[in-house]
């Protein structure tokens, strides 16, 4: 009679503890979906659980703690993130107008008569002006371009685009010595993006060509979106491709440029869901940019 007994609280046991561990399991999938959730969407919501395991209870509640501590922190990061994007705004803006007067006096005095020193270094101080005119302008352009969020997806045809940007440098790049080797597929590549965004990612693009190209630019446009934009560029080391996208990075004989148009490219296309990546392959610099 014992044994019997015996066997009964055991299987009663293992029973219970067979349900315990199936719903602690539940409560765990049930942190894991939740947790996910929370982390990929901007809300206040936190976890609830169906299942009163104290030591269950106990672990979301700590999540709990750190969701909150991390939304405060997102939070201060997103305002100090704003209030410097006005503040560079802002100064890029304020900038503008003493920098206008300055060149205003500069070309005064080229009226000027004077020594050839001085005209030497006049024309030094024009030059740095005129980059220091540059740079402002693509200050206030970043900071305008980082600070909107909101992308207006429209109907696009990449090739027309491509094509509507690749005419409006036609001036520079004869001007350049350079004709475009254009390798487009004839099916039009219909994509959703903003097509200004799209326009401003080209130009930027076929402006760092005409810098550093050694007269010589190729086109390719894919059925699958994707696009290239490939150039001669010998003096390029596999360290300057890497960099390419940095904020004010420029390399050595760029003395011109002030290091934000790529960058600014890169943004803007990350912000339409697209991809743009460097590389050097046999002596040539390729653009590689992807939109799915």
């Amino acid at each position: 009679m014992f044994p019997w007994i015996l066997l009964v609280v055991s299987c009663a046991v293992i029973l219970l503890l067979v349900i315990k561990m199936h719903l602690m399991r539940r409560s765990m999938e049930e942190i894991g979906g939740q947790l996910k959730e929370l982390l990929s969407t901007d809300t206040n919501n936190i976890i609830y659980l169906s299942y009163g395991d104290r030591h269950v209870r106990c672990l979301a509640a700590q999540i709990n703690t750190q969701l909150r501590l991390l939304r405060r922190q997102r939070l201060q990061y997103l305002n100090g993130d704003r209030e410097l994007k006005e503040a560079v705004s802002n100064i890029s803006h304020d900038l503008r107008t003493p920098l206008t007067a300055i060149c205003g006096y500069l070309e005064l005095l080229a009226c000027e008569e004077k020594s050839e020193a001085v005209s030497r270094y006049l024309q030094q101080i024009a030059n740095r002006t005129q980059v220091m005119k540059r740079l402002t302008e693509e200050l206030f352009r970043y900071s305008i371009a980082s600070s909107v969020q909101e992308i207006k997806e429209e109907d696009v045809v990449l090739n027309r685009v491509l094509e509507e940007s690749l005419l409006a440098y036609y001036g520079a790049f004869m001007s350049k010595n350079i004709v475009p080797d254009i390798r487009m597929c004839t099916k039009p590549v219909h994509r959703k993006l903003d097509s200004s965004a799209l326009t401003r990612v080209f130009g930027n693009i076929l402006s760092n060509v005409l810098k550093y190209s050694e007269r010589d630019l190729t086109v390719e446009l894919e059925e699958d979106g994707t696009i290239v934009f490939s150039n001669t560029a010998k003096g390029l080391t596999q360290t300057e491709v890497g960099k390419l996208f940095d904020r004010f990075y420029t390399v050595e004989n760029g003395k011109n440029s002030v290091g934000l148009g790529l960058s600014i490219a890169k943004l803007l296309t990350e912000r339409m869901g697209g991809t743009i990546k460097a590389e050097m392959e046999d002596g040539r610099l390729r653009m590689i940019l992807f939109f799915k």
